[in-house]
């Protein structure tokens, strides 16, 4: 008789190994794409031990194990930004992984003793993605909860400053319109379901929702906080606090950051830094703002081809910074309201850029006055365009 329980405790490093690496060559978990080996194995092993103990016919299943592990796996997994289907993908690999591993030992067993290991296994993967999907789910719902607590103390800030901005309520109540619909029927739908006690066969369907709730609701606090930082500068709330900054650090941190967006569009990330200040006297928060947004709205804007990024000192109280697409470009009577709050480009087969709230560019181009600096645009359609902001060497 094979004794599967010691097998599969004696080949749990392999079995980790090869799904580390069936995860990260499976396209559709994005969310494992940057995460180290320590981070995507997690509780594994010890979710394997526990099945070693359930397979063993002579030792005391620990099914307390395999479920604190899984509670455990569920709430870091919602905290690393995977969404249902990535999780449950995962799940698929580990019992293809935990099979194809050992198969040639199956292959010599009996007929029964195949079938109870099988089913063993099966069994255990369904506990770990029933109490895994289940702290996943409170982990989404405490986000939403306080995703609505944000959402409210903002929409708060938001009432009182546009008391003095009234041209822009109309805009904004536009754009919170679709998000704030979806927001309010995915969350009727799920609490409707909530109320129908739907079995766990259910759980997937229901963190779909939540998810596009989530999606939703962030995309109106986007708006909220791209809103106010406008309603700030325009109020003269908005105050320098310059320090040492070091550029291309600051650029590196900057690319790092958006290089996963820019990987979802296969699009190649440059950075020529090589005649850049080692350092400037400018308000780090704010200057990583403008870079920010300009290689975020080159990335929306580009749909092949690269992003670069370069940086040079003008002479000795001058330094600038440019961002290059080889985007959509824009149309030479679009480039003068191109940094006018709620103005969005709009094209033949689309009004405009879904993903748009049409404020990030007046965000940098107040940003950059704030820096003591200009802005210039280059652009032509087809071909890219080419943002550049000159600035001090030390902001008075």
């Amino acid at each position: 008789m094979i004794d599967f329980s010691q097998l599969l405790l004696d080949k749990i490093d392999i079995i980790i190994e090869n799904w580390v690496e069936a995860v990260r060559q499976d396209n559709k978990i994005k969310s494992a794409d940057h995460l180290p080996f320590k981070a995507i194995r997690d509780s594994l092993p010890d979710v394997l031990e526990a099945m070693a103990t359930m397979l063993s016919p002579s030792q005391e299943s620990d099914v307390q194990t395999l479920v604190e592990k899984s509670l455990e796996h569920g709430a870091l997994r919602a905290e690393q930004g995977y969404d249902a289907a990535e999780i449950a993908r995962e799940y698929r690999l580990v019992r293809s992984v935990i099979v194809s591993t050992l198969e040639a030992d199956l292959l010599q067993a009996s007929a029964a003793e195949v079938l109870r290991a099988v089913r063993m296994i099966d069994t255990v993967v369904d506990e770990a993605i029933a109490q895994c999907f289940k702290s996943y789910t409170e982990e989404r719902l405490g986000e939403l909860k306080q995703l609505q607590t944000n959402l409210t103390l903002n929409n708060q800030e938001l009432t009182r400053l546009v008391r003095t901005n009234q041209e822009n309520i109309s805009h904004l109540a536009h754009e919170l319109k679709n998000p704030l619909t979806s927001i309010i029927g995915y969350s009727d739908l799920f609490l409707r379901l909530q109320r129908q006690n739907a079995e766990v066969k259910d759980t997937f369907a229901n963190l779909e929702h939540i998810e596009r709730v989530l999606r939703k609701g962030r995309e109106i606090l986007r708006l909220i906080n791209d809103a106010l930082e406008i309603s700030r500068y325009e109020a003269g709330q908005m105050k320098l606090q310059p320090t040492q900054t070091e550029i291309r650090s600051l650029i590196r941190d900057v690319m790092e950051t958006m290089e996963p967006l820019a990987r979802l569009k296969q699009l190649e990330m440059k950075v020529d830094c090589e005649r850049a200040p080692q350092q400037v006297v400018s308000d780090s928060l704010r200057l990583q703002q403008i870079v920010t947004n300009l290689v975020s709205n080159a990335i929306r804007y580009t749909e092949s081809g690269s992003i670069q990024v370069s940086c040079q000192q003008l002479d000795h109280d001058k330094w600038a910074i440019a961002v290059s697409d080889t985007g959509i470009g824009i149309a030479p009577e679009d480039q003068i309201r191109i940094f006018e709050p709620y103005f969005r480009v709009e094209f033949s087969d689309r009004p405009y850029q879904p993903d748009s709230t049409g404020l990030g560019l007046a965000i940098v181009s107040r940003l950059v006055n704030l820096l003591q600096g200009k802005i210039e645009l280059v652009s032509q359609g087809g071909v890219g365009s080419t943002f550049t902001v000159i600035f001090p060497l030390e902001v008075q």
